[in-house]
C-alpha cells in the first residue's frame, strides 16, 4: 500500500517521540490584548493535539459529511481552532478559514461560492452566520468560541479520541485559501496535501528548525498562509513549542522573547515592537530567527530592528495560491539584503518575463512567473481563470512584478495590477515610494494612478508623515523632480495620518484609488 499523503500522517511523524511534552503554551487570555497582565497559562501537550483532533474528527465522521466536504471556519484563533484545523485534514475534508474581520455580505458570498457542508463561526455570531448558511443549503452550523466553549467541543466531547487519519493522495485539495480580494471578487486557492507538505518540508531545512532547540513566538492570525501553514505547519513540522498569542501585544511579545528562538510576523507588527523601549539586544538573546513577510518590509524598519537587536530579519516571498516560493538565505546572516525576497528555494522555478512572454534581461523590470511543488492545484469552481494565469508551459503568472539578480535573488516591485500608464510611460510604483520614504520626515507612503484627462493616469501619493514632523507636499514634488523622470514626479501629494491595511499589513491601494478616483475630474 502506498504511503498517505494526508498532510496530518506526514507531519505526524515528526511529532516529539514523548506526546507528553508540551505543543503549546499560551501567553495571553482570549479576547483581550492585555497579554502582560496576569493570568494563567494553558499548556496544551502534542497527546492533547492529538485526540483534541481525533474527537473533531470522529464527530465529522458520525456527521457523515461527504468526502471533500468544505469545512468553513469563521471563528477566532485559539489552540481548539487549530485542532479543528488538524481535525479536518485527518478526516479528509477541505478546510476554508475566513478572515474574522468579514462581514455578513462578505460571509455571505464565501458560504455561497465555497457550498460548505460545515460551517464553524464564533459563538456571537451564530445567528446571522447560520442564517446564511442555512439559506444556502449548508446542512450544520456549530460554534467555537476562542475560551473554549461552543457547540463544536460540546459535541466532540462525547467522541472517542482515536482516529486513523483518512487517506488521502498528494493532489487531494486540503485548503482552500481565498485571496484578499483588493482588485474584484475573492478567488479560492486550492492547496493540496502535496503542496502544503513540500513548503513545510523545503522550509524546515532551509530555516534549519531543530526539535530540540526550537520554540515559535505565534503571534499571527491563523486564517491566512502565513501564520496557518508557514508558522503554525514549521512548528508541527519540527515538533517544536509553541508560545501562543490570542492577538498580538508588542510589549508582552518582547516579554517572551527570552526562552523563544523563532517569531514570524508582518511588517506592522515589527514597527509596533520598535516602538517599545524594552526592545534590545538582551531581550533577543536566545532569539535565532526573525521572519518577515505578507507586505514590504520598509528599509528603515529592517536597518532599525538590526540596529536594536543584532539581528538581521529575513524576508521572504509568497502568496495564496503558491505558498512559500523565496527566501532571503538562513546563513550567513550578513547575506540577508534589504529590499529583496532572496533566491528561489530548493525545487522551485523563478523567471521574469515581458507582456509578450520573452525572458526579461537580468536586472530588467518584468513579471514574476513560478512553478514547482507547493504551486496550487486552481482557483475553485474558476477554470477559465485557472488556465488564464498560467503560461503554455505551465509556470504560474503571480501577478507580481520584479527583478532578477545575476545570482538569482528577487526584488519585488508591486503588483502589475497597480502599474500606472501615465502618458504612455509605464510607472512601478514602488520606486516612487522608495525615493519617498528615504525623504527627511516621511514615515511611509503609497502611489497609486489616479484617472486624468491628459495622461491618462496621473501619478498620486498619499504620504504619512514621521510623529512630529511637518511635510509639505510642493516640496515632496520639488525634491521627487530633481531625482527621478518627469513623468513619473506625482501630480497630487496627499498627506494622512495612516494608509489602509487589511488584516495582514498590506496596503489596499484599492480604496486609495476609489477615494482620490474624483481627483482630476
Amino acid at each position: 500500500m502506498s504511503r498517505n499523503a494526508n498532510l496530518y500522517a506526514q507531519l505526524r511523524p515528526y511529532f516529539p517521540s514523548h506526546l507528553d511534552a508540551t505543543a503549546i503554551e499560551t501567553a495571553d487570555a482570549p479576547g483581550g490584548h492585555d497579554g502582560h497582565a496576569a493570568f494563567t497559562p494553558l499548556r496544551y501537550t502534542w497527546a492533547d493535539l492529538e485526540r483534541g483532533s481525533a474527537r473533531m474528527a470522529n464527530l465529522f465522521a458520525d456527521l457523515a459529511l461527504p468526502a471533500g466536504a468544505r469545512v468553513l471556519v469563521h471563528a477566532d484563533k485559539s489552540v481548539e481552532a487549530v485542532m479543528l484545523y488538524l481535525a479536518t485534514l485527518r478526516a479528509g475534508l477541505v478546510y476554508v478559514p475566513l478572515n474574522t474581520a468579514y462581514q455578513a455580505s462578505e460571509v455571505e458570498y464565501f458560504i455561497e461560492n465555497a457550498a460548505p457542508a460545515l460551517v464553524v463561526c464564533a459563538p456571537r455570531n451564530f445567528t446571522w452566520v447560520s442564517r446564511l448558511a442555512f439559506a444556502r443549503g449548508t446542512r450544520m452550523v456549530l460554534t467555537l468560541g476562542d475560551d473554549r466553549t461552543g457547540s463544536l467541543l460540546e459535541r466532540a466531547a462525547r467522541m472517542g479520541d482515536g482516529f486513523e487519519t483518512v487517506a488521502r493522495a498528494a493532489g487531494d485539495v486540503a485548503a482552500i485559501i481565498y485571496t484578499s480580494g483588493t482588485t474584484g471578487r475573492s478567488k479560492g486557492a486550492q492547496l493540496t496535501h502535496g503542496n502544503l507538505f513540500a513548503n513545510a518540508d523545503v522550509l524546515h531545512s532551509s530555516w534549519q528548525w531543530q526539535q530540540e532547540r526550537d520554540v515559535l513566538i505565534h503571534a499571527l492570525p491563523i486564517f491566512h498562509v502565513h501564520g496557518l501553514f508557514v508558522a503554525l505547519h514549521g512548528a508541527l513540522r519540527a515538533g517544536a513549542k509553541m508560545i501562543w498569542f490570542h492577538r498580538f501585544d508588542p510589549l508582552a511579545t518582547i516579554t517572551r522573547l527570552p526562552g523563544a528562538s523563532v517569531f514570524m510576523g508582518v511588517p506592522t507588527l515589527y514597527v509596533r515592537m520598535l516602538a517599545q523601549p524594552g526592545l534590545d539586544a538582551a531581550a533577543c538573546r536566545t532569539m535565532r530567527l526573525f521572519v518577515s513577510g505578507s507586505a514590504p518590509l520598509l528599509a528603515d524598519t529592517f536597518d532599525a530592528w538590526r540596529a536594536r537587536t543584532g539581528h538581521t530579519i529575513l524576508e521572504r516571498y509568497g502568496m495564496s495560491e503558491t505558498v512559500m516560493i523565496t527566501s532571503n538565505p538562513y546563513r550567513p546572516e550578513s547575506a540577508r539584503l534589504g529590499g529583496t525576497v532572496g533566491a528561489a528555494l530548493p525545487g522551485v522555478g523563478v523567471r521574469v518575463h515581458d507582456d509578450q512572454g520573452r525572458a526579461c534581461a537580468t536586472g530588467e523590470i518584468g513579471g514574476i512567473e513560478v512553478r514547482g511543488p507547493s504551486i496550487f492545484a486552481g482557483y475553485w469552481q474558476m477554470p477559465e481563470k485557472t488556465r488564464e494565469e498560467f503560461t503554455a508551459d505551465g509556470w504560474f503568472r503571480t501577478g507580481d512584478v520584479g527583478r532578477l539578480a545575476a545570482d538569482g535573488v528577487l526584488t519585488l516591485i508591486g503588483r502589475s495590477k497597480d502599474l500606472i500608464i501615465s502618458g504612455g510611460f509605464n510607472v512601478y510604483p514602488a520606486e516612487i515610494e522608495g525615493r519617498i520614504n528615504d525623504l527627511p520626515g516621511v514615515a511611509e507612503s503609497a502611489v497609486v494612478g489616479v484617472a486624468h484627462p491628459d495622461f491618462g493616469e496621473a501619478v498620486v501619493a498619499v504620504v504619512v508623515p514621521r510623529a512630529g514632523a511637518t511635510l509639505v507636499p510642493a516640496a515632496i514634488v520639488a525634491e521627487l523632480k530633481s531625482a527621478i523622470a518627469h513623468f513619473k514626479v506625482p501630480k497630487h501629494v496627499k498627506l494622512v495620518d495612516a494608509l489602509p491595511r487589511n488584516a495582514m499589513g498590506k496596503v489596499q491601494k484599492k480604496l486609495l484609488r476609489e477615494e482620490l478616483a474624483a481627483l482630476f475630474a
